[in-house]
């Protein structure tokens, strides 16, 4: 083994365990510390997690803001305190009449499509009063998140089933769970989602599961288990590895600015060179032997590095 390979590593993140369990597993499997994701999933959850590795970590700043793709499951009639299964029912209405909600649910469902005003889930990660939201909620306590702006580009229903649940009393309280699609910006919480639906409707929600379909442009093709990526590095080392090389990274994720040796030399000691007119914030530098040279800056006549990698990438 020469060592770890810099680039991208798609992983289909496991239910059970958090985004941090995969990158020091990851860090383990590749024999490197510089393992990093590009956004967090809840330990509910699997999916798409893109992982870097080694210089690959430089891309993670340009997919981190990128929108994504879930499938999910919304339960009606009943709220909990994390908007989700992991945590204690607060109410469970129940559903007294399910023509009346299924009628009603259309109307609501386009009415969080769009750019719309978020207020977080309290369990999410913003700090108030330099303490993270969730811990102060885990602890006891309460917070009060201001709305955001975020865009729901797609909330599609495709199914509603009649279950049942546990009421706080220990009771039975008939729901509803519905199966959804949705595409999200960066930022947006799926199970404040899911809340605000039970909330519109007036029987409570939260969210039973979660699976992320697509971060950006990678997606669950592209995704290889956990237990898979274990069992490739037990049968033949780190470099078994199916790690996306930078510049295919690069190039399956952003515009590209095929430039020359001189460019790529210039850019290499931090000067600038002629744009190529995309006039956007983030593309992707590739020299004559397909190598990942920058990330550029183009909003300008001319093009500066965001970002350079050594040549050896």
């Amino acid at each position: 083994m020469t060592g770890p390979r810099s680039g991208l590593l798609v992983v289909d993140k496991p239910v059970g365990w958090t985004s941090h369990d995969v990158v020091a597993r990851v860090r383990r499997l590749c024999g490197t510390r510089r393992v990093g994701h590009a956004g967090t999933l809840d330990p509910m959850a699997t999916g798409v997690l893109v992982l870097g590795v080694e210089k690959g970590t430089k891309l993670l700043t340009f997919l981190v803001g990128c929108d994504k793709a879930y499938r999910a499951t919304i339960r009606l009639g009943q709220a909990t305190v994390t908007d989700d299964a992991e945590g204690e029912p607060t109410t469970s209405a129940g559903i007294a009449d399910r023509g009346a909600v299924e009628a009603a649910l259309p109307a609501v469902v386009t009415g969080l499509t769009g750019e719309i005003e978020q207020v977080p889930s309290a369990v999410s990660a913003i700090k108030v009063g330099g303490e993270r939201s969730y811990a102060t909620v885990r602890r006891g306590g309460e917070v009060d998140l201001p709305a955001r702006p975020v865009t729901v580009s797609r909330f599609d229903v495709h199914s509603v089933a009649p279950a049942t649940a546990t009421a706080e009393d220990g009771s039975t309280v008939d729901v509803l769970d519905v199966e959804v699609e949705v595409e999200v910006s960066s930022g947006t919480y799926v199970r404040a989602l899911a809340r605000d639906v039970g909330a519109a409707l007036g029987v409570g929600g939260h969210l039973t599961a979660l699976r992320r379909t697509r971060v950006g442009r990678f997606d669950l093709s592209a995704a290889a288990p956990l237990a898979e990526l274990i069992a490739q590095v037990e049968r033949g080392g780190a470099d078994a590895l199916n790690i996306l090389p930078l510049a295919a990274a690069a190039r399956a994720q952003l515009p590209v600015h095929e430039v020359t040796v001189e460019e790529a030399r210039r850019l290499g000691h931090g000067q600038r060179i002629a744009s190529a007119a995309t006039r956007v914030d983030s593309v992707a530098a590739i020299d004559p032997a397909g190598r990942l040279v920058a990330i550029l800056d183009e909003t300008r006549g001319e093009a500066r590095a965001r970002v350079v990698f050594a040549p050896a990438d």
